[in-house]
């Protein structure tokens, strides 16, 4: 085992003694976990997710059921949560539970995943159901942010309703005052198997969607995936004025780190990106340094991409005023 991994690994068998004997010590932890604002000092967001195993997508790094392992993603997350610069973490109920009986989550941002019934290779996987965490249930839980998954196949009548229900989700997240990133795709099938288009103007087009989404966008982001073309990336978050947050996304052979790294550090210096939710691409990295990983996405994030977003508007915010509680940053 890495050393870094085995300072921070995990007893199963001790969290399912603990789960069997005292359920109750989850709705515990929840209750006294010391909170923090969902943004730091200087606005942006470094967020690792560890929601995929919820939808049966347990491949990562080069083990298409690497992320079957709990105790070694627990393990992953909490040395990922250790690091400074991360300011937080996006999973399902259950790995959520794991970590506040952990005490890996005081002090960090947290954000429920809420529809997981898009199981990855289903004939249903469009009709993406809201089996995870409700508003309330996110709410109950003192939780930070939810997240909603959006892919819309123009030729599966599943897309409508998760079309509909996450409009109605945003509208429960905004009644309640709690954030909810919305992460869009066009997809389309081929050969039976979901493809994403991450063309220009089809991530353009899923973000015009997003955005529209419920009776008022006040609590929405945008969580996005970066273009084939990197150099797309400023035409297309052209297309709304919400905060986006770019996705990891795997780190697969023909795309090292390296690049990776690069292409996030071009879309990380848009003046409408506010930073990085990553899971796969920093827990299961291809040299199996997860420290490293995470240290290289925070400096991206809290480092020298956020000076040169700020360097890209051409004074406050454009000219307009200032938000209502919310300083300039110089």
């Amino acid at each position: 085992m890495n050393p870094a991994h085995a300072a921070h690994a995990v007893d199963p068998a001790a969290l399912a003694r603990l789960r069997a004997h005292r359920p109750e010590a989850v709705a515990e932890a929840a209750a006294r976990r010391v909170r923090r604002p969902l943004l730091g000092r200087d606005g942006r967001l470094l967020i690792l997710a560890a929601d995929h195993p919820a939808r049966g997508a347990l491949g990562a790094g080069s083990g298409d059921r690497a992320m079957a392992d709990r105790a070694g993603l627990l393990a992953r997350l909490r040395l990922g949560l250790s690091r400074p610069g991360v300011d937080g973490v996006l999973a399902s109920a259950d790995v959520l539970d794991d970590l506040l009986l952990l005490g890996a989550l005081e002090g960090r941002a947290v954000m429920g995943s809420m529809n997981r019934g898009g199981l990855a290779g289903a004939a249903f996987e469009l009709d993406d159901r809201f089996t995870g965490f409700r508003p309330e249930d996110l709410a109950r839980s003192r939780y930070d942010a939810g997240k909603l998954l959006l892919r819309l196949d123009y030729d599966d009548p599943g897309s409508l309703t998760t079309l509909h229900t996450a409009a109605r989700a945003v509208d429960a997240m905004a009644a309640l005052r709690l954030p909810v990133f919305v992460e869009p795709f066009l997809c389309r099938r081929v050969g039976g198997a979901l493809r994403t288009d991450l063309g220009a103007a089809a991530v353009t087009t899923s973000l015009a969607v997003a955005s529209g989404l419920g009776g008022t966008s006040a609590y929405t982001w945008l969580k996005v995936p970066v273009t084939e073309d990197p150099e797309d990336m400023a035409r297309v978050t052209a297309a709304t004025t919400l905060p986006v947050v770019l996705l990891g996304g795997p780190v697969g052979a023909a795309r090292g780190g390296d690049a990776t790294y690069e292409r996030w550090r071009s879309a990380l210096a848009l003046p409408t990106v506010r930073g990085l939710v990553a899971g796969r691409a920093l827990l299961y990295p291809p040299d199996g340094d997860v420290a490293a990983a995470v240290d290289t996405a925070a400096a991206l994030v809290h480092g020298e991409a956020r000076h040169e977003g700020t360097r890209a508007l051409p004074g406050p915010s454009r000219g307009l005023p200032a938000p209502r509680g919310v300083r300039e940053e110089p």
